[in-house]
């Protein structure tokens, strides 16, 4: 099976994932994918998100595709990633993907501070011991998290 890693207890995270991957997904009891992978960023061979969703499907597992580049990053796109996240349930256990990983692992973190209120140390402290280092992205997840503010309060 694909390596996932433990971002908290219901989401993990994990690299570019492919249709046979899915089975093995739910039989480790996950109930949701989330792909933050646009189509055919890796080229002709990557897994599209169509053959990943049938997959899921045909699995009993919920499916969202929130394709994820930094100029597509916003408020709108922050808002859809945390609506697939609440899609599971309290009791679902996400699975969210991209290439490495690391891209979901950022918007988790931001759906962390953003829709939770949680702390941005507390949420980098968290991704750490998941096994991804979002030190480095400290100012900007602070950023985000007072701009994410403002816009959604009209100011």
């Amino acid at each position: 099976m694909i390596e996932t890693k433990r971002l908290s207890d219901r989401v993990h995270a994990a690299g570019q994932i492919g249709p046979e991957d899915v089975p093995a997904l739910k039989a480790a009891g996950f109930t949701a994918i989330v792909n933050n992978r646009p189509d055919f960023e890796g080229g002709p061979d990557q897994p599209t998100a169509e053959a990943v969703r049938t997959a899921a499907v045909a699995e009993g597992l919920q499916y969202s595709y929130v394709p994820m580049t930094p100029q597509a990053l916003g408020p709108e796109l922050l808002d859809q990633f945390h609506a697939a996240l609440e899609v599971a349930g309290e009791d679902g256990k996400v699975l969210v993907h991209c290439r490495s990983g690391a891209r979901s692992t950022a918007l988790w973190a931001l759906s962390q501070i953003c829709h939770e209120g949680r702390a941005v140390d507390a949420v980098i402290d968290e991704a750490a011991a998941g096994g991804f280092d979002l030190s480095q992205m400290r100012p900007m997840l602070q950023h985000y998290a007072e701009l994410y503010g403002k816009l959604k309060s009209g100011g």
